[in-house]
């Protein structure tokens, strides 16, 4: 039987009076890395919101033995070019769950934020202004924000859309690293050869869960056939 490291029971949520997520069931494996994916719409950044406490509930409810607030890692487009903030400053964010905002890092806490760099090779840009990075470089700081925070549930959304080889090289890198010590991860992803990589998958279309399971048995070439779930150059379409 697999070990539930998060538990969602007949889960109901979405934006004011548009329901997203329709009574959804599904169990995640603790210490393993589950991707959420489907078409347009289905509702796989919904579910993320929800894990991350930020999407409320209008019914059911969410179980985890875990402790501790999620990381959960945005996607790059959803931070804004002009934010005034270094890269060193923007992975630092992600101590401020544990500190506050008002307090001051300490130096193990600095010392977490570059290591945190440094397992994404990002170190190198610490003094440069997030707006200036490449898509790749961005998405790599925002993920190693998530790590900073040094969460046992990691939340990604499109860790590796639009980023080039050597980034995406580098955050699967860091999952299987997270996974390691005992995180589990989750995350939405069009983006097949990495859910294909998870040990659990979840298939959603229109709000429902269509199946669960290993990925080879839930991305069948059936499920992947049909026109809304097209693979087309190894992908499935973006969300939005």
């Amino acid at each position: 039987m697999m070990d539930d490291g998060v538990v969602i029971r007949e889960v109901t949520a979405g934006y004011g009076r548009r329901t997203v997520l329709h009574r959804l069931s599904a169990r995640l494996p603790r210490a393993g890395v589950t991707a959420v994916v489907g078409p347009n719409g289905s509702g796989k950044s919904t579910l993320l919101g929800v894990l991350a406490g930020t999407v409320r509930l209008s019914g059911g409810a969410v179980g985890r033995p875990t402790t501790g607030r999620p990381g959960f890692v945005v996607q790059r487009d959803a931070v804004s070019d002009s934010l005034p903030i270094t890269a060193r400053d923007t992975v630092a964010m992600g101590r401020w769950a544990l500190r506050g905002p008002w307090r001051r890092l300490r130096p193990d806490d600095w010392a977490i934020v570059d290591a945190c760099m440094t397992v994404l090779d990002v170190a190198d840009l610490a003094p440069r202004r997030l707006g200036t990075l490449s898509g790749g470089q961005r998405q790599r700081v925002l993920v190693a924000q998530g790590l900073a925070q040094q969460p046992d549930l990691l939340l990604l959304d499109e860790p590796t859309t639009g980023v080039d080889a050597n980034a995406r090289q580098h955050i699967v890198a860091a999952l299987d690293r997270e996974k390691a010590r005992g995180v589990t991860v989750v995350h939405a992803t069009h983006d097949l050869d990495l859910a294909m990589r998870a040990d659990h998958c979840l298939l959603l279309d229109g709000g429902r869960l269509l199946a669960q399971g290993p990925p080879d048995s839930v991305l069948t070439p059936q499920a992947l056939g049909d026109d809304r779930l097209a693979a087309g150059e190894r992908s499935l379409p973006a969300e939005r």
